[in-house]
Parts: structure tokens; C-alpha cells; sequence
């Protein structure tokens, strides 16, 4: 079982707000003992983990590939609402391979986020 994924971010709180705003809850938001600010974020029964290390740059894949994949409710209504807010969508809405809506956008850093309507 997964317990969680883990990656670097330029800015935690922006990177935090994101992933609130794709249902995801803030499990933890502190700094660590080494000085790094450290997020956990809890989705469904997975977390993503991202620390803020001053000095080190995250380096996502840009090709759709490489990503994070979440149900989320509302795709219709959610996505523009997140271009609104300048998020960049890569994939604009069309159906999964098993016929869901689904979008690709880019989180703060850059890394591809797989949307999918619904739940599990």
C-alpha cells in the first residue's frame, strides 16, 4: 500500500493551496528540524508530501506521461475556475480512456496533474 509521494517545490504555500483546491487537506505544514518547510497533503487515502529546500530547484518532466492523477468532483465547473485563477491546463476536457471526463493542468512547479470527474 502507498503510503506516500514525495517531491521538492519552489513555494509550499502556493504549492498547498493547489492541491486544497483539488480536495486535498493539509495534514501538515511546519518546518522541519534541518530547516526545510514540509507539507503533507492527504487525498483520499494517499498523501503527496512536498518540501520547500532553499538552494534546490524541483525539475518536473513536461510531458503528460509524468503526473499525478486525481479524481476530483465538478470537472466540468472546476476547470474553469482554475483557468481563471491562472492555472495552465495542458489537456483541456475530453474523455478518459474509460470514458470519464479527464484534464491535464500544471501545479505551481509545473508538474502535470491528471484530472478524472468523480471518485474511485
Amino acid at each position: 500500500m502507498l503510503k506516500h509521494v514525495s517531491f521538492l517545490t519552489r513555494d509550499l504555500a502556493a504549492t498547498l493551496a493547489f492541491y486544497e483546491r483539488l480536495g486535498g487537506a493539509v495534514e501538515k505544514n511546519l518546518t522541519t528540524a534541518e530547516g526545510f518547510r514540509r507539507g503533507v497533503l492527504r487525498l483520499g487515502e494517499g498523501r503527496l508530501q512536498f518540501f520547500e529546500i532553499p538552494g534546490e530547484v524541483p525539475t518536473p518532466h513536461g510531458h503528460w506521461a509524468e503526473h499525478v492523477a486525481l479524481h476530483v468532483p465538478g470537472l466540468r465547473s472546476l476547470l474553469p475556475e482554475l483557468r481563471a485563477a491562472g492555472v495552465t491546463v495542458t489537456r483541456d476536457l475530453q474523455p478518459s480512456p474509460g470514458g470519464r471526463d479527464m484534464a491535464f493542468v500544471l501545479d505551481p512547479d509545473g508538474r502535470q496533474v491528471e484530472l478524472l470527474e468523480g471518485g474511485l
